[in-house]
């Protein structure tokens, strides 16, 4: 069996090599041509003198290319970076350097976008460029510029760097409630456990055709692409525009197998979903964020025929429990049971596993326990601990994961999610920084303070209501409709506020502090008394 990522598809290209893998609107590929395809990118890495571990970089939306540079990096013993496609130069501009990124796989069309970002990188050589070159092409970039069809003419076959399961396959950049992202590193053992814990789970074969419609820097559209490759299944990828366009594809392509956050499946439930659909679609999934029981109860209606997983998942290991479609009518809220060859446990504030009804933390043991925080060992040791399950007489500790969410256990052992320790904001399936917003807003002249909480939201799980306090000399101007107009040149739209009130003032706290916790409960029901 595969033990490295990029054999998933190795292994499902010898045993049935003409069986289709990949889709992308009119294009198909089977795991033969898949496998030949990452080969040949992995080659020209090999040819730019990339190094074991290497980082490279993908900046581009779901296409073959995006699937090609991923596990042909990782073919070449070298170590991938989604970057989500529809991140700005300003986040941009910390991930590139931070991860030290050698070579960037994008697109001619997003080298303005880039512009501004690349002379910030001084480890990065090399850009492949996928698409139809422009007929003036830049040429005062500090990086080599080659069109995909050179960089892959210019490889040889031939043995790549040696890698085995404990080292880095991937890092995958999220924020946490501080600062910047912070980049995951996962193993090629992460992954490939991953992949086989969801396929088993899911009960995924060689005959499942999947549809990708989650970002796959996001953890669970990653995981679904590995666990489609771990079963020799096909998968088609999209970016869809509409929800509508989603059930489409879904019926095009024959899919039996769909994962989605909550906004989306807010979005697909009252649609009417073809016969053809129905019949064929043996699971839907829901991850990111607690699925709206309603929600659950629209689709069950909907899908009479379609098993639900309902999943929670931390990018710090991947995915962790799941609750089996026979038990949502009987606990639709809970995020189920630890998944296949992993252990969830519930610790209270002393360490000590919590009994039945106690609220604690999460925290997951296991192969899927990623290898911490790139460049940031102190957060590494803050979150990545041994757990209280130790063994006396092991001469080094095991690390789990501390995952800050917190959750409690029932009678049964089915867990509930409760909270989180932190200030993180939850919104649309991705995890935003308050800070992030925050200093977004204080980039521009007028602001002198700002806040931003995450409140629940019937469609979101939470969105973002930001808080500011103009300078004096600035608080006749408009502006709202000035920071929103800077939100959309910095920001992507998952990270941009949902409501900006401006306050002449911001209490603050005995410490001095500005009073989050006041605040948040001020405003708690901020949105779900607006959508009343």
């Amino acid at each position: 069996m595969p033990d490295l990522i990029h054999e998933l598809i190795a292994h499902s290209a010898e045993l049935r090599p003409t069986a289709t893998a990949l889709v992308h609107k009119n294009q198909s590929l089977t795991y033969a041509e898949l496998e030949a395809n990452v080969d040949a990118f992995a080659a020209g890495l090999m040819a730019l003198g990339v190094a074991r571990s290497d980082r490279v970089a993908v900046y581009l939306p779901k296409q073959l290319h995006t699937v090609f540079g991923l596990f042909g990096a990782a073919r070449a013993g070298g170590c991938f970076v989604p970057l989500n496609p529809v991140l700005k130069a300003r986040q941009l501009a910390h991930i590139l350097p931070h991860s030290n990124t050698r070579v960037l796989l994008t697109s001619w069309d997003r080298l303005d976008q880039l512009r501004e970002v690349l002379s910030g990188c001084p480890e990065l050589h090399t850009l492949v460029l996928v698409d139809e070159r422009p007929a003036q092409p830049p040429t005062d970039l500090p990086q080599a510029l080659l069109d995909y069809d050179e960089f892959v003419a210019g490889g040889e076959p031939g043995a790549m760097h040696r890698c085995i399961d404990v080292d880095m396959a991937a890092i995958l950049y999220t924020s946490g409630s501080t600062g910047n992202a912070k980049g995951v590193v996962l193993s090629h053992r992460n992954l490939v456990a991953g992949a086989r814990s969801v396929a088993a789970y899911l009960e995924n074969t060689a005959e499942d055709r999947l549809l990708s419609v989650l970002p796959l820097s996001f953890d669970a559209g990653l995981s679904q692409l590995t666990s489609a490759f771990a079963a020799g299944a096909s998968i088609a990828l999209m970016d869809y525009l509409l929800p509508r366009d989603v059930i489409r594809a879904a019926a095009r392509h024959h899919v039996t197998g769909l994962a989605g956050v909550p906004p989306l499946w807010n979005q697909l439930r009252d649609l009417p979903w073809p016969q053809e659909v129905k019949h064929r679609l043996r699971y839907i999934t829901n991850t990111g964020g607690a699925m709206p029981e309603a929600t659950t109860r629209a689709l069950q209606r909907a899908l009479p025929d379609t098993d639900i997983y309902l999943m929670y998942g931390l990018t710090e290991a991947f995915r962790s429990t799941y609750l089996p479609p026979e038990e949502i009518d009987t606990r639709p809220d809970s995020i189920g049971k630890a998944i296949p060859n992993a252990e969830i446990l519930v610790v209270n504030d002393e360490g000590v596993e919590c009994a039945p009804g106690e609220t604690g933390e999460l925290v997951h043991r296991g192969a899927l326990v990623s290898m911490g925080y790139w460049r940031d060992p102190k957060k590494t040791a803050r979150h990545f601990r041994p757990p209280p399950t130790r063994i006396a007489g092991l001469p080094t500790d095991e690390l789990a994961v501390w995952s800050g969410d917190l959750v409690r256990k029932d009678e049964d052992g089915f867990l509930y999610f409760v909270g989180r320790r932190d200030d993180l904001i939850k919104t649309s399936g991705y995890r935003v920084s308050p800070t992030e917003v925050e200093e977004v807003a204080l980039g521009h002249v007028a602001v002198q303070q700002a806040v931003a909480l995450g409140l629940a939201h019937a469609e979101l799980g939470q969105a973002i209501l930001l808080l500011v306090c103009a300078a004096p000399e600035c608080r006749d101007g408009d502006l709202e409709t000035a920071l929103k107009a800077q939100f959309r040149l910095e920001l992507p739209n998952y990270m941009t506020p949902a409501a900006i009130l401006c306050l002449e003032e911001l209490p603050l706290n005995q410490n001095g502090k500005v009073d989050r916790s006041g605040l948040r409960a001020t405003y708690h029901d901020f949105f779900e008394a607006d959508a009343t």
